[in-house]
C-alpha cells in the first residue's frame, strides 16, 4: 500500500480525480440549464458535486462567493496533505490564489467590502488580529506600492517556498513560464476572448500532466486545472443568481 505523504500516493490521487473531471456534454447540459437550483442538481450528480457543497437554491452572489472560495481553500489542503512534507508550503501558498482580486482592491486603498468581514480566513485583515509578519499582510503591504504587480509578488513568494530539491527545475522551466503567458494574454490591447485562452491552457496543462509521472509538478498542474474548473463553476453559478431571467449562454 502506498502511504499519504509521497510523490507516489498524491500521483495516484490526482490521476484518480483527473479521470473523474466533467466532460464537455456535462458542460453544455450546465451551461443550458437556465435555473439555478436545475444547475445545482447536475453538478451534484457530476465530479464538481464538492465546488456546489453548501451552496443552496435560494443562495446569493455573496454566499456562493463564500462557499466556492472555501472549497478552493480545502482542495489546496487536501492536495497538500497528499504531498511529502517538503512541498507543502508551496502548495499552502496556492491557497490564497482566490483572495488575489481583494487584496489588490484593498492595496489600492478601497475599502473593504462588507462580505470580507464574514470570511472567516480574512476577516483578520479589518480586525486587527492577524500578526504583522503573516504572509497574507506581508503580500498585501508589499503591493501598496504597486498594486499591479500583487500576482509577480505573489509568484515570487511561491518560488521561494518551492524547496531546493529535485523536481524543483521542471516546475519552473515548465509549468511557470505556461502560467504566466496566460497571466500576460489576458492584458493584451486587443479584444480578448477569456473563455478561449482558458480552453487553450486547459488543453496544455493536460498534455504536461501527462508527461509528468510522480512528479512534484504534478501537483501544481493539478491545482492549475482545478483553479480553471473553479472559475468556471464560479461563473456559472454567480450568473444564475446574479441574473436569474437571463438566458443561458448559447
Amino acid at each position: 500500500m502506498i502511504a499519504a505523504g509521497s510523490l507516489e500516493y498524491a500521483h495516484a490521487r490526482i490521476w484518480a480525480r483527473h479521470g473523474q473531471r466533467p466532460d464537455d456534454a456535462t458542460w453544455r447540459r450546465i451551461e443550458a440549464t437556465r435555473e439555478l437550483a436545475a444547475l445545482l442538481e447536475l453538478a451534484r450528480g457530476s465530479s464538481l458535486a464538492s465546488w456546489v457543497e453548501g451552496v443552496g437554491p435560494a443562495a446569493d452572489v455573496h454566499a456562493i462567493e463564500a462557499a466556492v472560495r472555501r472549497h478552493w481553500r480545502e482542495r489546496v489542503d487536501e492536495v497538500a496533505s497528499w504531498m511529502p512534507p517538503a512541498w507543502r508550503a508551496a502548495i499552502l501558498w496556492c491557497g490564497m490564489l482566490v483572495d488575489l482580486p481583494l487584496l489588490q482592491h484593498l492595496a489600492r486603498g478601497a475599502a473593504a467590502p462588507p462580505w470580507l468581514s464574514a470570511d472567516t480566513p480574512l476577516r483578520t485583515l479589518l480586525d486587527g488580529s492577524l500578526p504583522a509578519r503573516a504572509p497574507v499582510r506581508t503580500l498585501l503591504e508589499a503591493a501598496r506600492a504597486d498594486p499591479q504587480q500583487l500576482l509577480s509578488l505573489w509568484r515570487a513568494a511561491w518560488q521561494r517556498c518551492l524547496p531546493r530539491v529535485a523536481g524543483r527545475q521542471a516546475i519552473e522551466a515548465r509549468l511557470v513560464p505556461l502560467l504566466a503567458a496566460h497571466a500576460a494574454a489576458f492584458g493584451w490591447p486587443q479584444t480578448v476572448d477569456g473563455w478561449a485562452l482558458r480552453r487553450s491552457l486547459q488543453a496544455r496543462l493536460i498534455l504536461l500532466l501527462r508527461r509528468t509521472l510522480a512528479e512534484p509538478a504534478t501537483a501544481f498542474i493539478y491545482l492549475a486545472l482545478s483553479a480553471l474548473e473553479f472559475e468556471r463553476v464560479r461563473g456559472e453559478l454567480l450568473r444564475r443568481a446574479a441574473f436569474p431571467q437571463r438566458s443561458p449562454a448559447p
